[in-house]
């Protein structure tokens, strides 16, 4: 098992989760099974940017990023050469480190607009 860690799971100023991912898993669905924050409007089919995430430790263990996924990096917004779409990118044997991007988290929460209302309202 390999050990991912977000480090910003529930936005910023949230403490880092750690979780043990199956060699193969997405970042998406590693972050879906620890409740990290990770938007994905398409609903991980490779039509969108928003589950956009920078790899801060573990990126070339990830692969190669074919030119589907360049292609919708080309929407991301402040793109780094560490950015991945976290539905394409599978957890293989190094630990990574993950940033979820500002434009990633947003969406998470238009997609949970009864969470976003919630920490509004406190």
């Amino acid at each position: 098992m390999t050990r991912v860690t977000f480090t910003n799971p529930g936005g910023a100023g949230t403490a880092a989760v750690t979780v043990e991912a199956s060699h193969g898993a997405t970042l998406l669905e590693v972050a879906e099974e620890c409740g990290a924050r990770v938007g994905h409007a398409c609903g991980g089919n490779l039509a969108c940017s928003t589950c956009h995430v920078y790899v801060d430790r573990g990126v070339d263990s990830l692969g190669e990023i074919s030119d589907k996924e360049n292609d919708i990096m080309d929407k991301a917004w402040a793109v780094r050469p560490e950015s991945r779409l976290a539905c394409q990118a599978q957890v293989a044997a190094e630990d990574v480190v993950v940033t979820i991007s500002p434009e990633s988290l947003k969406a998470w929460l238009d997609e949970h607009p009864e969470l976003r209302n919630a920490s509004k309202a406190s």
